[in-house]
């Protein structure tokens, strides 16, 4: 049976034309994953060792921002690596060093494995804070720790059996399939953090009224478990609108390529779209550090032991002055 995938590697598969045209696309964009792939596998697991060590976080976002950094780091150690050689292939202009439809397959599979992967853990990540502050009282009830794990875990099956899937049907079909999804994934999450922010609005209100009516204690209770929810939901959003801005030009380019026939352009939309995609697995981490005070700490004690001469900075003690 014919891979279908080899017939997509036909259209992406640059001509002797197209590697004079592109050639400075191919390096900057291979200069510029062999920088990501490092920084990509360094701080994901940082951050997977910072979420484990982590006791302070709700269980359930512990999970989804487990499985959102794991997805991160198998981008770094397998997709990037397989990004790089299809680029060096492609820069030889011998036919004969085009990457092999089998090169293609693996590295089209691990790529939409890990990037269907993520949209779903984004989408989940998405709904968990909804909860939290929907549920308010009754999230911990409902959302349980074993009911997330089996959450999570399918939405890992779902993501092998939609990468599978490109083994089976038209590449044409398969990026249809794809795209719906992922605007389904985006459109969703987008729903959700609207509905946050208008439930942000309404508990803002409820806290004035109980402050006018005076009940402290009241007060006290609301306003500290809003806040933790709102913090949350906060770093999550941006993480959101990261993977929005990152992957939203692939997605433009999947639709294009469905309506246009392959041509320069395409290509180096297509080759720039994979980088952005992967440069968002390097942001991620960033985004944790920035909103997640207590797992920023977490994140400046493990740097010594992924960062060669790190020297963690000792706090300053004051000098008193002599009187």
């Amino acid at each position: 049976m014919k891979n279908p995938l080899c017939d997509e590697l036909l259209l992406l598969q640059p001509t002797t034309t197209d590697v004079e045209d592109l050639y400075s696309c191919y390096i900057s964009n291979f200069t510029f994953n062999a920088f990501l792939i490092i920084t990509t596998v360094v701080f994901n697991s940082v951050t997977i060792q910072a979420l484990r060590r982590a006791s302070f976080l709700p269980k359930p976002l512990k999970t989804f921002l487990l499985s959102l950094a794991v997805s991160d780091l198998g981008v770094g150690v397998v997709a990037q690596p397989l990004y790089l050689l299809l680029l060096v292939r492609w820069l030889q202009k011998n036919n004969e060093y085009y990457p092999s439809c089998a090169l293609y397959t693996v590295y089209a599979l691990t790529g939409i494995f890990f990037s269907v992967s993520s949209f779903f853990g984004v989408m989940a990540l998405s709904a968990d804070r909804f909860l939290a502050i929907h549920l308010h009282l009754r999230y911990k009830e409902c959302v349980t720790h074993k009911r997330v794990v089996s959450g999570v875990v399918t939405l890992w099956v779902l993501s092998i059996i939609l990468s599978l899937f490109m083994l089976w049907v038209l590449p044409n079909v398969a990026t249809a399939v794809h795209t719906t999804v992922c605007v389904a994934c985006l459109s969703i999450s987008a729903v959700f953090y609207s509905k946050i922010y208008l439930a942000v609005r309404r508990h803002k209100n409820q806290i004035q009224v109980l402050q006018v009516q005076k009940r402290k204690q009241d007060v006290i209770t609301t306003t500290t478990d809003l806040t933790r929810s709102r913090k949350s939901a906060i770093g999550t959003f941006y993480v959101y609108l990261m993977f929005f801005i990152c992957y939203v030009p692939l997605v433009c380019t999947f639709a294009a390529t469905l309506a246009f026939d392959s041509s320069s352009a395409i290509k180096i939309s297509t080759i720039s779209s994979w980088t952005l995609v992967f440069f968002n697995s390097s942001l991620n981490p960033a985004i944790y550090c920035w909103k997640l005070r207590h797992l920023r700490h977490e994140i400046i004690d493990l740097l010594p032991n992924f960062i060669p001469n790190y020297r963690r900075r000792e706090p300053r003690i004051p000098v008193r002055k002599c009187e």
